[in-house]
């Protein structure tokens, strides 16, 4: 598989909410239409243009993009096809070379995203209640002078 990790840009925004989308689905059951609805109004309006953000393409096809606010990853998502090819783990790897630490939330009932972030060394931090669904979400921290194991 011949991965290309490079900057966002206009014309990727469909491939964007493709996997956005897709992934959102198998990873975020719990979430509400209404908070999704919101959700994709605010991606490209809101998000991405506040954001560092690149994609994972394949093919010449969007599959996965990261968004970083600083060493905040905002979002990281791989459409579903593509989970355990290494897409994910790339676009993690950009952001540690661009950012070294990073942290991100990710909802407690999302395990998919949490056995990603666990593989490639975030740790608990915190916990709170996202107030606008009123699910647990889990700061974690990767700290980069430690060695990364295999996510795969």
């Amino acid at each position: 598989m011949i991965l290309i990790i490079r900057e966002y840009r206009e014309n990727d925004l469909s491939g964007v909410m493709s996997a956005w989308e897709n992934a959102s689905k198998l990873a975020h059951p719990f979430l509400t239409s209404e908070f999704l609805d919101q959700e994709r109004y605010n991606i490209p309006n809101v998000h991405l243009p506040n954001a560092d953000t690149w994609v994972a393409e394949f093919d010449g096809r969007v599959i996965g993009f990261i968004a970083l606010i600083g060493n905040e990853v905002g979002a990281i998502f791989v459409e579903p096809e593509f989970h355990g090819a290494g897409a994910g783990k790339a676009l993690m790897d950009k952001a540690q070379e661009l950012h070294g630490d990073l942290e991100v939330e990710v909802f407690q009932a999302n395990s998919i995203g949490r056995k990603f972030y666990s593989k490639y060394g975030f740790e608990p931090l915190s916990e709170r209640i996202h107030e606008e669904t009123g699910n647990k979400l889990l700061r974690l921290k990767f700290v980069s002078n430690k060695p990364l194991q295999q996510t795969r």
